[in-house]
C-alpha cells in the first residue's frame, strides 16, 4: 500500500536523521542541543527568515524564538543580517559552523544515494526523481 510504504520511508528518515543528530562524531566542544539544532535546521529550511517567521512558522511566540535565535548567535550557528532592502528588518542566515555540522547529519542521503545508482537503472532513477520532485511540490502546496 502506497501510504504505508511512504510512511516508511518518512520515518526512516527521520530515525537517521536522529541518529545523525546524537552521533559522537558530530558533537564537537560547544555544540548544539537536540533542541537547538532543530532551531538552525528550522532556520536553514526556511531560508532567511525573520525572527516573526522562525517564530511563526514554529508557533511560538517572538520572545521565545529571540531566546532561541540569540542562544543560536552566541554559539556561531546563526547571524543576523540587516536588509538590505528595508534597514529596519534583519534575516536570519546559518553560518559556516552550522553547516560544517549539518553536513554529519545528511550523511544518510549519501548512503541512500549510493545504494540508489548501484541498484537501479538510469531509467528507474530518472523515473524515481521526477515522481519525487511531483511529490515535494505538492508537500508544499
Amino acid at each position: 500500500m502506497l501510504e504505508r510504504e511512504f510512511e516508511r520511508i518518512y520515518f526512516r528518515f527521520r530515525l537517521l536523521h536522529y541518529r545523525e543528530l546524537f552521533s559522537p562524531r558530530c558533537a564537537k566542544d560547544g555544540s548544539l542541543s537536540a533542541n537547538e539544532a532543530c532551531s538552525a535546521e528550522v532556520i536553514f529550511l526556511l531560508d532567511h527568515p525573520t525572527i516573526k517567521e522562525f517564530a511563526n512558522f514554529l508557533k511560538i511566540s517572538q520572545p521565545n524564538a529571540t531566546y532561541k535565535v540569540n542562544s543560536l548567535i552566541r554559539k556561531g550557528y546563526v547571524v543576523r543580517e540587516t536588509s538590505s532592502k528595508d534597514r529596519r528588518e534583519s534575516r536570519l542566515t546559518v553560518t559556516e559552523k552550522f553547516l560544517s555540522q549539518y553536513g554529519c547529519n545528511s550523511s544518510f542521503i549519501r548512503g541512500m544515494m549510493d545504494n540508489i545508482h548501484a541498484k537501479f537503472t538510469p531509467e528507474e532513477i530518472e523515473q524515481l526523481e521526477r515522481m519525487m520532485k511531483r511529490v515535494a511540490d505538492e508537500a508544499l502546496s
